[in-house]
């Protein structure tokens, strides 16, 4: 069997110029100097920094599966160090996302957000990454949606033999802290009913029932309630394979 390859997406604001705009490009620069130098430890095999509006987002590649805590204390390193900047240039919302003084193991209840999807790598593997700013979770359920439940909008559903088998789909309650597992098409109008309460349900994962793997991951922190105050919106990012039996 082939190695599994992670795709992890880990986002934060840290501060940003002229209120929530964008990170100030030092921060950026300061972000990919973290994940240069793990790369070169070996401990990732590649990176990709970028942003949308205040939001910076580290993705990352590597050979470690979910939840690795080497892999997150990158993200958390990377995230300090563009703090520190943040503060020595005043910035608004300076460390704004990093809601602990220590990093425990893993990002998840720390600030940060994040979206990961371990999978068997096919010999041509495209893969879409969505980021967002200034919304929450549920800002991706209808167009996620749309792509995996409705044949008028991906035809594959329809004439596809893998994409005819459906999928198996995550909701959260992000709010409550439960999750639910439906299955495409026999639960899609189940599966719609809760995805209508934006405010509460929001879809987490997205998974084949061919036998392909993970299609689609997406991160369901809500900042507010990890703080246990307004910090925030949750500004989710989305994680998605296409074509052969996926959406394309």
């Amino acid at each position: 069997m082939a190695e599994k390859v992670t795709i992890s997406v880990i986002k934060a604001d840290v501060g940003s110029v002229c209120g929530h705009t964008r990170p100030h490009p030092s921060m950026i620069e300061k972000c990919k100097e973290v994940l240069a130098d793990r790369a070169k430890q070996g401990i990732i095999e590649d990176y990709y920094v970028t942003r949308v509006g205040d939001e910076i987002n580290l993705f990352i590649t590597h050979f470690k599966g979910d939840n690795n805590k080497e892999v997150h204390q990158i993200g958390w390193d990377a995230f300090t160090e563009a703090t520190k900047l943040a503060k020595a240039m005043h910035l608004y919302g300076a460390g704004q996302d990093i809601l602990t003084d220590a990093f425990s193991g893993n990002i998840k209840g720390a600030g940060p957000g994040s979206a990961e999807m371990t999978f068997e790598e096919r010999p041509a593997e495209p893969v879409i990454c969505f980021m967002a700013d200034k919304t929450e979770p549920a800002a991706y359920s209808l167009p996620l949606a749309r792509i995996f439940l409705d044949p008028f909008t991906t035809t594959g559903l329809v004439i596809d033999k893998k994409a005819k088998m459906g999928f198996d789909v995550e909701i959260h309650d992000v709010l409550d802290n439960k999750r639910v597992v439906m299955s495409s098409p026999e639960e899609t109008l189940s599966i719609l009913s809760l995805l209508g309460d934006t405010s509460r349900y929001a879809i987490k994962r997205i998974c084949s029932r061919a036998g392909i793997g993970p299609a689609c991951v997406v991160s369901t922190d809500k900042l507010n309630l990890t703080a246990g105050n307004y910090i925030g919106k949750d500004d989710p990012v989305c994680i998605c394979r296409a074509q052969s039996g996926l959406p394309s």
